[in-house]
């Protein structure tokens, strides 16, 4: 999942003038401002030739980290490829790739879904060039979830939804939803798992190079399968509340790739920011506080090939939170596309991240 080649298209925006406006903010006018930039480093190289190699995917990123019911850790992976580089043979998206032992020290990839071979977690031929890339995986429960957009890159036809009683072994379709659903900005998907019987979901646009909304929803985790379940949280009559139609909950942005988890009973979201390309944190008491007004942490910084040094990274994308972080102890899964044999997922240690 990468900034090359993208697709162009005209995103309409559901209400984000009225909530804009709720926040004393003009149309278009920047969120609060970046707070004292953190420091970090890499930790390793999670998937790579030397890595996961030996399950046939030298060449994979993202790697959406999951804590399995059985206590491993499963990275759900995007395009993957075999050979001498991206674009090599043997092409399947998702795959999944899986750590035995998940303590944050000691994070190797040992296994895999398909244990020699990642195989492929659903179907998808890349007919025409289509492809299934994962936003969210997630675990409620005894249950897995698993999010995709499915179509050519950027290009989202529709998202489907999916679940797993075997530690994400195998894969069973729920639902899905319409590329288009509240124009566009329903494609891409995070879940944060609380402790009130809820899922709070954010959702984007899934295309770097156009302007988004942010919205917020939530589910019932016993409902996560129907999509008439999800409860929009909009503004509407001068006050926000479920029910109303979606209103964004922060200025429009080019979002990359976001990631939402609740942790340390608080919310922390994450998310590839395209204008500067870095990636930021927000950590908020409740899936509803105020974003507008909450500090953006910048967590990883760019760079070039070669002068990477602590949390810079060059061409970063993902940062997806890991199981098992905390705000004093945070770690990342950030990859890297450069070059067809820079590819790859990475963990990333961010330390000083304001809670």
């Amino acid at each position: 999942m990468n900034a090359l080649n993208p697709s162009r298209r005209t995103l309409l925006r559901t209400g984000a003038g009225a909530a804009l406006a709720a926040a004393g903010l003009a149309a278009g006018a920047p969120t609060a401002g970046a707070a004292s930039l953190v420091t970090g480093g890499k930790v390793r190289n999670l998937t790579g030739p030397a890595e996961t190699g030996r399950f046939a995917a030298p060449w994979t990123d993202l790697g959406i980290p999951a804590r399995c019911p059985d206590g491993s850790m499963l990275f759900v992976c995007g395009d993957t490829f075999d050979g001498g580089g991206v674009g090599g043979p043997d092409w399947r998206a998702p795959v999944g790739l899986r750590a035995s032992k998940p303590s944050l020290g000691s994070l190797v990839i040992d296994g895999s879904v398909g244990g020699a071979h990642a195989n492929g977690l659903v179907p998808e031929g890349h007919a025409g060039g289509t492809t299934a890339i994962p936003s969210d995986v997630f675990t409620v429960g005894s249950t897995m979830y698993m999010h995709l957009m499915r179509g050519v890159i950027y290009r989202t036809h529709h998202s489907d939804f999916w679940r797993s009683d075997d530690n994400g072994t195998t894969w069973q379709y729920l639902c899905q939803w319409p590329g288009d659903q509240y124009g566009g900005q329903f494609q891409q998907k995070t879940y944060a798992v609380a402790d009130d019987g809820y899922c709070y979901v954010l959702s984007t646009a899934f295309n770097r190079d156009i302007t988004s909304g942010l919205l917020l929803h939530r589910v019932r985790q016993d409902a996560l399968g129907n999509p008439a379940a999800y409860q929009p949280w909009g503004y509407a009559g001068g006050a926000w509340a479920w029910g109303n139609a979606p209103t964004t909950i922060t200025g429009a942005r080019r979002w990359g790739e976001i990631c939402f988890r609740a942790m340390g009973g608080k919310y922390a979201f994450t998310w590839l920011n395209m204008a500067p390309l870095d990636i930021r944190a927000q950590v908020f008491a409740l899936p509803t506080s105020n974003l507008f007004a909450t500090p953006e942490q910048t967590v990883i910084v760019p760079t070039v090939p070669g002068l990477e040094v602590g949390n810079a990274v060059a061409s970063p994308y993902g940062g997806f939170i890991v199981p098992g972080s905390t705000f004093a102890d945070f770690h990342l899964a950030v990859s890297q596309w450069f070059d067809n044999q820079n590819y790859r997922v990475m963990q990333y240690r961010i330390n000083g991240l304001a809670a």
